[in-house]
């Protein structure tokens, strides 16, 4: 991740002030010297103490207000850098936004995933099929048995980022679950997380559905446990990749991720939206995993998940799976407990390396 940048700090400019001409007055007549009274001198004594105490004190409070003293008689305090763009750190313990330093992540883990979540289609519906060139051409390990857990989509998404279903079996909005999760987990061992959602009002937004963006894909807004600041719009994901978070999560609105579109447009979305990220990942220790909540409600519910990215052996993986391998996968790549239904599950990150 990227430094505060040099260029907040401020500066203070002192002013020269000229002294005045020097005046000259005739030396006083002296009068001759008298002892003090013993009680004026007591008296001169205790005032003197005073006024050196009160400047001690005076210039010890201007020491600890000002950090940033440029040597022109001005002290200055240095302002806070501006945080990473749409990201949360977080400590154990911590808000999400406050905490202990990140104690970093485990070796060998990525530097940054980005996982997106598409909409509604079986696994022969994307891989080999034309209309879908980005995906079918991304250096990928695709895995041929991957499943979602259930229909609708949102138990899906559910299942995903907590391991559990929560005993939903439609997509109602809202609803409220007080964790554990995914997004907490990271942060709470002193990493990053943050989801980018198209057509997300502004950050934190609490609507069930605007301009193509359902709230029923996006599972971080119903825990409570997270703050609100982890949900970001998509216009949000910054384009220096290197100020992305550890983890987050990107999810297209209901045309771009397929639901309501054809295969295709969500394709020319992922290559336009993404296709820098896919490309920068593989020198730079990132992952770009994408995947599909359910098929087109078929028993099987056979549906398209491939990762690329940096170590990554392009090519077909026979591992049977679901959303919460894919969890499970998660949690093992940052060295994170197991949740819910994903401690059933292997991890297959050794699958495609």
């Amino acid at each position: 991740m990227s430094g505060w940048p040099a260029d907040g700090w401020w500066r203070g400019h002192g002013v020269g002030v000229a002294a005045p001409p020097a005046v000259r007055l005739p030396a006083p007549t002296r009068p001759a010297p008298t002892r003090p009274a013993p009680g004026r001198r007591s008296r001169r004594l205790r005032t003197a103490c005073l006024l050196a105490a009160g400047a001690l004190l005076a210039g010890c409070a201007g020491s600890a207000g000002n950090t940033g003293n440029t040597g022109t008689g001005v002290a200055t305090t240095t302002p806070p850098g501006p945080a990473t763009s749409g990201t949360v750190t977080g400590g154990p313990g911590g808000s999400g936004s406050t905490g202990k330093p990140a104690p970093g992540r485990p070796a060998g883990a990525p530097e940054h995933v980005v996982v997106v979540v598409m909409e509604n289609r079986g696994y022969a519906d994307v891989v080999g099929n034309p209309d879908a060139p980005w995906l079918n051409a991304l250096p990928a390990a695709v895995f041929t048995d991957w499943h979602g857990v259930t229909h609708p989509s949102q138990p899906n998404y559910l299942a995903l980022f907590s391991g559990s279903t929560q005993g939903v079996t439609d997509d109602h909005c809202p609803r409220s679950f007080p964790g554990p999760d995914l997004g907490r987990q990271v942060l709470d061992a002193g990493l990053s997380f943050a989801a980018y959602s198209e057509g997300l009002p502004g950050t934190g937004d609490p609507t069930c559905g605007q301009d193509g963006y359902v709230r029923k894909h996006a599972p971080w807004a119903d825990f409570t446990d997270l703050p609100g600041s982890v949900a970001h719009p998509f216009t949000d994901f910054p384009s220096d990749y290197t100020r992305l978070p550890t983890l987050s999560f990107v999810i297209p609105d209901l045309c771009h991720d397929t639901h309501d579109c054809p295969v295709g447009t969500g394709d020319a979305w992922l290559r336009s939206a993404l296709g820098g990220y896919a490309d920068w990942a593989r020198s730079h220790a990132s992952l770009l995993v994408i995947t599909y909540d359910e098929d087109d409600g078929g028993e099987s519910n056979h549906i398209p998940t491939l990762v690329a990215g940096a170590g990554v052996r392009p090519g077909r993986y026979p591992v049977r799976g679901d959303h919460y391998t894919l969890l499970r996968t998660l949690e093992a790549l940052f060295g994170l407990p197991t949740l819910g239904q994903a401690a059933a599950r292997t991890s297959v990150a050794s699958a495609w390396s």
